[in-house]
């Protein structure tokens, strides 16, 4: 893979330099920092020029990145990079898509034409698709969605013996469905009704359950606002689960809120770098980043 290099983001360093001695692709060095003044330095210390540049940042915490991001896209261009390649296993920006209230930015569309500009090649992972249902409808370039339902249902397979699966609303039925197909589970999906960004509104459906493991499951935990309502109202009944994302967010002490209503676990995938990571989507993102190396 003499053409290709691959940078990575802080943060994202040991998912990079796996995917890389995975792929045998060279390293490059990226140094980043920021100045007292709040300003960013970037600079790429390997020869680009020629070659297919694979950035590797997932964007929590977006804000943060994405002017970094930016400059290193157009600095690698000036070098004379072929095209950039970004992985960016959790994608931003995909919740406002549409304009809820009068004078709001559709975030979700503006974020996409910015982001078109300065790469050639999105690789993304279970991105919060919901009224937009394809990610080419609001980007301009190609974009490769992967899914880690296969991921999650061996790691289930491998752990619980009888899972019984739980979304938290109409919007996760599109993962709990498919990984309760997978496992040959049952599964119910509740309706939620979201009051602020703090506090939700969720019916649960009648169910029961002997020995099945409840399974809260959602794409994102961010405040866990959803998922502790849940929690709170399953332990009247007795019953306590373990809450499983893709995306681990986990915003305002999200993950001690969940234990102290009941979570016997708090499993996640490592598209963002936590402790509660127990999926690894390593091998499903570099199986497809070498299918489309050969294409590109």
């Amino acid at each position: 893979m003499n053409n290709y290099i691959i940078f990575s983001f802080p943060g994202n360093k040991d998912f990079a330099q796996n995917l890389a001695n995975k792929l045998r692709i060279e390293e490059g060095e990226l140094v980043m920092k920021r100045f007292p003044d709040g300003e960013s330095y970037v600079r790429i210390n390997s020869t680009v020029r020629n070659k297919i540049v694979i950035l590797f940042c997932t964007m929590n915490n977006p804000d943060k990145k994405i002017l970094s991001l930016m400059f290193t896209a157009q600095t690698l261009k000036e070098l004379g990079a072929k095209k950039i390649i970004l992985i960016s296993p959790y994608l931003p920006y995909m919740r406002q898509d549409i304009r809820f209230n009068p004078g709001e930015a559709i975030t979700s569309r503006l974020f996409a034409k910015f982001l078109s500009n300065w790469i050639d090649y999105l690789i993304t992972v279970d991105p919060h698709l919901h009224r937009i249902h394809h990610l080419s409808c609001i980007y301009s370039i190609p974009v490769l969605t992967l899914h880690a339902h296969k991921e999650i249902a061996q790691w289930i397979k491998e752990n619980i013996n009888y899972p019984f699966l739980i979304g938290p609303d109409s919007e996760s039925k599109q993962w709990v469905s498919g990984i309760a197909e997978e496992l040959k589970a049952p599964y119910v999906v509740c309706n939620k009704i979201r009051l602020s960004d703090q506090e939700v509104k969720i019916d649960i459906p009648r169910f029961s359950s002997a020995n099945e493991t409840l399974i809260l499951m959602d794409d994102i935990i961010s405040t866990g606002s959803s998922m502790v309502t849940i929690l709170k109202q399953l332990s009247l009944q007795g019953y306590r689960g373990i809450c499983l994302a893709i995306h681990p967010l986990f915003s305002k002490k999200a993950k001690e809120k969940l234990v102290a209503s009941g979570a016997l676990a708090i499993i996640t995938c490592n598209s963002i770098s936590d402790p509660t990571n127990k999926i690894n989507i390593l091998d499903l993102i570099a199986a497809n980043l070498e299918k489309i190396m050969g294409e590109i």
